[in-house]
């Protein structure tokens, strides 16, 4: 069995590169083979980015309201917040709207409609991530019913739930997560894998024919540590590669669940202080959410794997105004739409 290429491999801070510019709340990035990268913009659609450089945000109607340096709480608790993007089959864009609680189909031209905001006659919730698997289902995570959802960053409340979208119609298929964000599925996509936000751990569960999921356990350590985990992507080896928000932490849980350190870059005395509030069970105000982050990829949200070999890593960052790119030693594991 070949060594795991990523043994001893961290990301050098001087390798880094950046795509794009004046982005705002680039959470999420979807890449194609031609180098195009669409990240979620927080006026209300998605930054199309092309390999020349150029930029050319596709909303149906900009919304200006996101100024997290003025004002974090009107920016992050209310207008629209494209979260969790997909491609859908035909080319557009699910979105998984945090702010408007509903997930949406754009697209390219920007023309949006609802596809689900409610689910047995009541709200969705904080709607935070989309994902399409090989037999067209969407998996579609709801973090959670509280509103507003800062407060649920705490350790104790777990009311986030998975709903499945098929040709049944929705229906929630698993519960009681704390924090539901991003979801993965292995390559023969025989487990989901859940990162559980507030739980700082990755839960997975065996994948049923019929869409139900059994065996809940957890993948990997019980604690990733400093910070809280939100987003994951699979490489070709089979690692889980993992952020870890508030700390910005980049890390990876290997096929035997072994963690691994990529990147450290958070804040030192604002990670603390996210960690010793958290530790009480009480939710962390926004005052403590914002002396924390680093500087390569301030908040840093998410991973995807791009470049026609899929072996440069995109970083995504709620705070960050551009995309910070790494050649890696492994290839990610490519998605449905690849």
């Amino acid at each position: 069995m070949r060594a795991n290429p990523l043994k001893d491999w961290r990301i050098d801070p001087k390798a880094v590169q950046y795509a794009g510019e004046n982005l705002q709340r680039p959470e999420c990035i979807l890449a194609e083979r031609d180098g195009t990268l669409w990240s979620a913009d927080a006026r209300g659609g998605v930054m199309k980015i092309r390999p020349d450089g150029s930029q050319t945000l596709i909303a149906q109607k900009p919304d200006p309201h996101f100024d997290i340096t003025h004002d974090a709480s009107k920016s992050l608790l209310s207008g629209t917040l494209p979260n969790g993007l997909a491609f859908a089959r035909n080319g557009g864009f699910l979105i998984a709207n945090f702010g408007t609680d509903r997930l949406e189909v754009m697209t390219r031209a920007g023309e949006t409609r609802v596809l689900m905001d409610q689910i047995d006659g009541k709200p969705l919730g904080k709607v935070n991530f989309v994902l399409r698997d090989r037999r067209e289902r969407l998996w579609i995570t709801i973090s959670t019913c509280i509103n507003p959802w800062s407060q649920a960053i705490n350790s104790r409340l777990a009311d986030g739930y998975i709903v499945l979208l098929d040709e049944r119609g929705p229906r929630i298929v698993a519960d009681g997560f704390q924090f539901t964000n991003e979801i993965r599925l292995d390559a023969g996509e025989r487990w989901l894998y859940v990162a559980e936000t507030c739980g700082k751990r990755v839960t997975r569960l065996r994948l049923q024919p019929d869409g139900s999921l059994t065996d809940r356990e957890t993948y990997g350590p019980e604690n990733l540590g400093t910070g809280v985990i939100d987003g994951i992507a699979f490489d070709a080896f089979g690692n889980l590669w993992a952020t870890m928000i508030f700390a910005d932490r980049l890390v990876a849980i290997t096929p035997e669940g072994e963690l691994l350190e990529l990147l450290d870059d958070g804040d030192p005395s604002g990670t603390a202080e996210f960690e010793r509030v958290f530790a009480t069970g009480e939710s962390v105000p926004f005052d403590v959410l914002m002396q924390c982050g680093g500087r390569i990829c301030p908040w840093l949200a998410s991973v995807t794997f791009g470049g026609a070999d899929l072996q440069t890593v995109y970083l995504g960052g709620l705070r960050a105004t551009s995309i910070p790119f790494v050649r890696s030693p492994v290839a990610g594991l490519p998605m449905v739409h690849w």
